[in-house]
């Protein structure tokens, strides 16, 4: 899944420094901590709301130091290369679909939480005055979307849905603001996308959604650890659990607050525009459990029918860590 900054207002680089959103794989600042403290890695993207709360904030770092452990922020607009190869111990929450992928590519991954769906924040839109009226309708048509995220799914069970197949439209692979730049120009006919994305781009122009995730998809979002960091270190896993679903719960009680903190990291998007998407998630973080993950495997599936994964993979065959709390 890739994230980044949404075109059309374009923050200058000091911006983007300051704010800790600068080029992919850029670290954010971090607070200075004893030497003797060992580094946790935490990566994120431009969705990473919970992640981004916990550093502006500071809580995630206050709860670690008594482990001995201090955050590191590592911000990438693609995050499956960094999952596959544990350039991090920590990984951003990503899309439902990712998984998918990291599983094709047999990444050493444990996942350690979800957020419950949120499948109104994925949506393929046309300019408002577009002839486009449905899916159906994208036939011979160019449409961006980003490879490998959830917003790529959408489109493929869409399509799919519509009686259509990838070979019958102009895919153009992009990542989230070079879409956004392309879509802003007229150069797309549609758009897969995501939010903040998706609430920009509605901010933006008019715009029409023709189809969103709702009956294709719930749109959870997954949090990943890598398999030796949690068998090492099952204390800071279940500190920053505890701290995300905390996060969660901060972020829906207090909604203009959270605007507030969001808006400057996100390169002074209009407050209302954060509010948009704030409000289609759920930022309700639970526990992952393998019974939940059938959708995951008709993802799985319907990616290996588009030859977008080498082999057929057992989407529930993955580790799980469960929170001590919850144990049976």
């Amino acid at each position: 899944m890739t994230d980044d900054t949404p075109a059309g207002r374009s923050p200058s680089r000091r911006t983007l420094l300051k704010a800790g959103l600068g080029a992919a794989a850029l670290p954010f600042a971090s607070p200075a901590v004893h030497a003797a403290a060992r580094d946790v890695k935490i990566s994120m993207q431009r969705s990473s709301v919970l992640f981004t709360v916990l550093k502006v904030k500071g809580t995630l770092a206050e709860r670690l130091a008594p482990l001995g452990f201090t955050p590191t922020w590592h911000l990438f607009t693609s995050v499956i290369e960094p999952m596959n190869a544990g350039a991090v111990d920590i990984h951003a929450d990503v899309a439902d679909a990712v998984p998918i992928f990291t599983q094709s590519a047999r990444a050493p991954l444990t996942f350690f939480a979800r957020e419950r769906g949120s499948p109104a924040a994925e949506a393929i839109i046309v300019p408002a005055d577009s002839p486009i009226r449905t899916v159906g309708d994208l036939k011979g048509r160019t449409v961006g979307v980003s490879r490998g995220s959830g917003s790529h799914y959408v489109l493929a069970a869409a399509l799919k849905r519509a009686g259509l197949s990838f070979d019958d439209i102009r895919p153009a692979y992009l990542q989230a603001p070079e879409g956004a730049a392309a879509f802003e120009q007229g150069s797309l006919d549609a758009w897969s996308i995501w939010d903040p994305f998706l609430a920009f781009a509605e901010a933006k122009r008019p715009v029409r959604a023709i189809a969103n995730g709702t009956g294709l998809t719930s749109y959870h979002r997954y949090y990943l650890v890598n398999d030796s960091f949690v068998a090492a270190h099952p204390k800071v896993v279940a500190t920053v659990y505890q701290a995300l679903v905390e996060a969660g719960q901060w972020v829906k009680a207090n909604p203009e607050a959270a605007v507030a903190l969001l808006t400057p990291v996100w390169g002074d998007l209009p407050p209302a525009v954060v509010a948009a998407a704030n409000a289609r998630r759920t930022y309700q973080v639970e526990p992952v459990e393998r019974a939940q993950l059938g959708e995951q495997q008709a993802i799985a599936d319907t990616f290996l029918e588009a030859k977008l994964i080498p082999r057929r993979i057992d989407a529930t065959d993955v580790r799980i860590w469960t929170p001590p709390a919850v144990k049976g």
